[in-house]
């Protein structure tokens, strides 16, 4: 083999690295998270494409304490883990808190507090069989409808992440297991109340809500959901890449960091006409739509044409006669995003929320995942 060869193979081997084992496999196999939303009966879920199941949500009262909220959250769950007996690889964890869900600042914010949480959470992963606990607290140090919020939430988000891995570490010491603790995140200002060098040696892995980028509070339409950067955005627009080059500067581990995808679309409504709505002033959001509602009503129907952005790699609906507009994710995009996810050497993907896919969705990520 001649120098100029073997130096080109070589190159190729290190460029192959950050994705290889030591017996030059994948790293990993990347993971897919599913969120299930309470509700009266259980969707379907096939069970086989899935490694996880986050149900939200339980809520945090006014004691400090969580709780779940109806009888149907306890007859889910028994459903869950009905499921979860027919396939005893899948983890099945509860989430905590989630947009408007208030009361974690005061449950974060002394040790009596803190340890009344970290209690009730493994109380509840007893109860309910449960293989752990995600926090979905958004977000810390900032306001919300109705959350109340600190200055000092940075530092004690932190400690209350330490008492619940403490309370369930012990509990896995009594029965022989590891029970899972993850949080839910989002990139730029909702990072801020996150001391990721702290926190991150404590959880199994961040679900990064890579989703609503636009959407009632930014002043132009967008893709909510888009990988990269369209040629037409803002300078600060925020972006799938961005949010995942934020958390690995930050030191997260590749392999504790998923993608999130975004089962529905958002419709914006009064758009200006430029540019097929994308990036345009708009004056209304009007709606949240979930993929089954995409499908039958607005793909390609009732004057809504798709169109596709290869720079952001997202996809967009557009009604000329009405100046409507729709982002989404599609299974081009999904695709994608997850092939992205895979060829970072990320963790995997999440999604929200399992109700609103027909299973197109969720097999499209898994074919972005496992070529």
């Amino acid at each position: 083999m001649s120098v100029h060869r073997f130096a080109t193979c070589l190159l190729s081997l290190f460029a192959l690295l950050p994705f290889l084992g030591h017996a030059g496999t994948p790293a990993h196999r990347p993971i897919v998270i599913g969120y299930v939303m309470d509700g009266a009966t259980l969707p379907p879920i096939d069970a086989r494409k899935l490694d996880a199941i986050n149900f939200a949500f339980a809520h945090v009262d006014d004691a400090h304490g969580i709780v779940l909220r109806g009888d149907t959250a306890t007859a889910a769950l028994a459903g869950l883990n009905a499921l979860k007996s027919e396939h005893p690889d899948l983890k099945l964890l509860l989430s905590i808190g989630g947009w408007g869900s208030g009361h974690f600042s005061e449950a974060a914010a002394n040790d009596a507090a803190r340890a009344t949480f970290a209690e009730s959470a493994a109380r509840l992963v007893t109860q309910h069989r449960l293989d752990g606990i995600d926090i979905d607290w958004e977000y810390p140090t900032l306001p919300g409808p109705g959350i109340s919020h600190s200055p000092a939430d940075r530092d004690n988000f932190t400690r209350m992440l330490q008492a619940v891995r403490d309370r369930l570490d012990t509990l896995g010491k009594a029965d022989g297991r590891h029970y899972l603790l993850t949080i839910a995140a989002a990139d730029g200002e909702a990072a801020r109340g996150l001391d990721l060098p702290r926190i991150v040696p404590l959880l199994d892995w961040i679900n990064l809500m890579t989703y609503d980028f636009f959407g009632s509070l930014t002043p132009t339409t967008g893709h909510h959901a888009a990988l990269g950067k369209s040629a037409s955005a803002p300078a600060d627009a925020r972006t799938t890449v961005a949010a995942v080059d934020e958390f690995l500067a930050a030191s997260v581990p590749p392999a504790k960091l998923n993608v999130g995808a975004a089962f529905y679309g958002r419709k914006f409504v009064r758009v200006q006409r430029a540019n097929q709505g994308l990036h345009q002033a708009y004056g209304e959001h009007a709606a949240f739509l979930s993929w089954r509602v995409l499908q039958t009503d607005y793909i390609g129907r009732n004057g809504y044409v798709r169109h596709w952005d290869a720079d952001a790699q997202a996809a967009w609906l557009w009604n000329e006669a009405e100046a409507s507009f729709v982002t989404y994710e599609d299974p081009q995009a999904l695709r994608a995003k997850a092939a992205y996810v895979r060829e970072r050497g990320l963790g995997g993907v999440m999604y929200w929320e399992h109700r609103q896919d027909d299973g197109t969705l969720l097999d499209a990520v898994r074919e972005g995942l496992y070529p």
